[in-house]
């Protein structure tokens, strides 16, 4: 293994993902700017009680998509290049009756989802418009996230990246054509993030037109097996999405009881905020996916490339707990633009206190797919679901109760940092399981 071509291609791969991930989060990112400036506190209320539904959506497309593409990456190692096209074959039939699911749903039970997620009368409305349109365009959302990953584990990450900045500019200049010189409300909002993946489909489209690509849909009798090793691999990244949603469903119903709207409002910022932050790692970890699968089919040492992202994790965590710390009030006031005290008051405490988090988040982000790549699924999934929902729901209601609102924001660093002491174990009983085979 050659070191400089390896650090060259890692950050190659990294920097180009996290330019694309920080793209594709600022989906809602840029609604949540727009809705906040165009419709004040209540819709920001409803984006983030409807918010959660996003992340399964998203947190579901990666999943196939990084557990095929991983899988995919694996067998091009290992010079089965007819196993690889089955491999996406198979991702591409289960993410499919997936989508249509979740397209029913939309249909027929967006006005009970509504009620189930806490949204009142004066939010009611808006909530379920949003969950609406974001459910019907399902397929969009998840064959983006699925082909974005195996046109990146196709030796072709500038593509994905220019897929995933242009589908995330295009939101933002429609969000602002809809909500403000058409003023369609948060339906413009909706259908502004609708567009945003087929757009960055078309973009994609463009890896087979040029005859770049290498992987192929195939006849193939579905494979219960491979489909199992697939969602195995994949539930690492679809858990740190859903956590994402599991977590802010949770919050928004303490935060109702402690705080009201206003609160739920408060803590949208925050959230929103969170989710492009995990997206800087997400961009490390999935970056660092192709490298890692490909280094381990062609049996070599993956220690080096996580070395990399760890470091790379840490020095960017410094820079953005450094921001949020001394930027704490203009960053909320972008957000504010009604300038209620009660939420800049909350929103300010919550992104200092929230944020100290983002070290321990990245490490264990970085850690779970670094299991996943290399087809060890178990201490990944034990790692995603700590954080996910085995110790942070617990820990918010019993924070919550002691120290109210304070609690609910320390629930989220306290979680994180048990949850990577459970990783560092676990790495080290892997390395000691490898010499003594």
């Amino acid at each position: 293994m050659k070191v400089k071509p390896l650090r060259r291609e890692f950050f190659q791969y990294v920097i180009l993902n996290i330019c694309g991930m920080i793209g594709l989060s600022c989906y809602i990112l840029a609604d949540t700017f727009f809705i906040s400036n165009g419709l004040g506190a209540n819709g920001l209320t409803a984006l983030n009680l409807a918010i959660p539904i996003y992340s399964f959506i998203h947190g579901s497309g990666l999943m196939f998509g990084m557990g095929g593409a991983t899988k995919y990456s694996i067998y091009r190692g290992q010079k089965e290049f007819k196993n690889a096209d089955k491999s996406f074959s198979n991702t591409i039939c289960i993410m499919s009756i997936l989508s249509a699911i979740f397209v029913l749903t939309g249909i027929f039970f967006s006005e009970k989802l509504t009620i189930l997620l806490g949204a009142d009368k004066d939010v009611f409305h808006m909530t379920k418009i949003y969950l609406q349109v974001i459910l019907l365009f399902t397929p969009a959302f998840m064959a983006n996230d699925t082909l974005i990953c195996f046109v990146r584990n196709d030796g072709n990450p500038k593509l994905s990246m220019i897929a995933m900045l242009t589908g995330s500019l295009s939101n933002i200049i429609l969000d602002y054509i809809f909500i403000f010189p058409l003023n369609m409300g948060i339906f413009g909002a909706v259908l502004a993030t609708g567009f945003a993946p087929v757009i960055s489909l078309i973009i994609l489209s463009r890896h087979w037109f040029t005859k770049q690509n290498q992987f192929q849909l195939v006849r193939i009798t579905p494979s219960f097996r491979l489909t199992g090793t697939i969602i195995s691999l994949g539930i690492p990244s679809f858990i740190t999405e859903m956590a994402s949603g599991i977590v802010m469903i949770v919050f928004n119903a303490i935060i109702l009881h402690l705080q009201g709207n206003i609160g739920v409002a408060a803590y949208g910022v925050v959230a929103n905020l969170s989710l492009v932050i995990v997206s800087i790692y997400t961009g490390i970890a999935q970056g660092t996916q192709p490298i890692l699968s490909r280094v381990y089919g062609e049996r070599d040492s993956q220690k080096q490339i996580l070395k990399y992202a760890i470091k790379t994790m840490l020095v960017i965590s410094c820079g953005i707990y450094l921001l949020f710390l001394f930027s704490a009030s203009p960053i909320v006031s972008v957000f504010n633009s009604k300038q209620n005290l009660q939420l800049q008051r909350i929103a300010v405490t919550g992104l200092k206190l929230y944020f100290t988090a983002i070290p321990f988040a990245g490490f264990n982000i970085i850690i779970s797919s670094y299991f996943a790549s290399i087809e060890k699924a178990l201490p990944a999934q034990i790692i995603s679901l700590s954080r996910g929902f085995l110790i942070i729901i617990p820990m918010a209601f019993f924070l919550s109760f002691l120290l109210e609102m304070t609690g609910v924001w320390l629930s989220f660093p306290i979680t994180e940092c048990f949850v990577t002491l459970t990783g560092i174990a676990l790495y080290i009983k892997s390395e000691r399981g490898k010499k003594n085979v």
